[in-house]
C-alpha cells in the first residue's frame, strides 16, 4: 500500500509543478526542470519505499537488483513528467 501511496503522490507533486510553472507554454523548459525535479523525487521515492517495504521489485543482489531500482526510479520520472504536463495544461485551461 505504501508503494501505491508515493506513487500517487508522485503524480499529485508533478500535477502541482506543471501548475506553478508559470509563463509562456515553454515545453522546453518544462521538460528539463521537471525532469531534474522528477530524477531528484524518484530516487527519494524508491529509497523511501524500498525501505519501508523490503522486496520490492529489487530485491536479491547485484545485477537484477541494481536494474530493478533504476527501473522504479525511472517510472517514478515519468509519472512526474507526465503529471507536470497534465498541471501545464490544467494551467492553460484555466488561464483561458
Amino acid at each position: 500500500m505504501v508503494p501505491e501511496l508515493l506513487i500517487l503522490l508522485n503524480l499529485i507533486m508533478g500535477i502541482v509543478f506543471g501548475f506553478i510553472h508559470r509563463g509562456k507554454e515553454d515545453y522546453v523548459a518544462l521538460l528539463r526542470n521537471g525532469a531534474l525535479a522528477g530524477l531528484l523525487l524518484g530516487v527519494i521515492f524508491v529509497l523511501a519505499a524500498n525501505y519501508l517495504v523490503p522486496g520490492g521489485i529489487g530485491t536479491g543482489t547485484g545485477v537484477p537488483a541494481v536494474a530493478g531500482i533504476f527501473g522504479e526510479i525511472f517510472l517514478f520520472f515519468l509519472i512526474f513528467l507526465l503529471g507536470a504536463f497534465i498541471g501545464d495544461k490544467l494551467e492553460g485551461v484555466r488561464r483561458k
